[in-house]
């Protein structure tokens, strides 16, 4: 008669194996990768718009306002009427 059984619940793994035992956590650089896009606000009033990639809000305060926006947000700006990238 076979006794398997026995031997794997005598024996306990507090151990990590699996494919990410022992390693760090992928660090995510800060440097940015590109320069960031100035854009001028053409509306009447004041406008905040907030960056769909980074979710920073962009607030212009009065018209012919010009703002450095990052670089990630900068093509759904381009979409919004009242902005045009200087």
């Amino acid at each position: 008669m076979c006794n398997c059984g026995n031997k794997r619940s005598g024996t306990t793994n507090t151990q990590s194996s699996g494919l990410y035992a022992g390693k760090q956590p992928v660090k995510i650089p800060t440097q940015k990768m590109g320069p960031d896009i100035g854009f001028q606000y053409t509306g009447q009033s004041a406008l905040t718009v907030t960056g769909s990639v980074t979710g920073k809000k962009y607030r212009f305060n009065s018209p012919g306002e010009q703002l450095q926006v990052d670089y990630r947000d900068a093509s759904a700006m381009a979409l919004v009427p009242v902005l045009k990238r200087v």
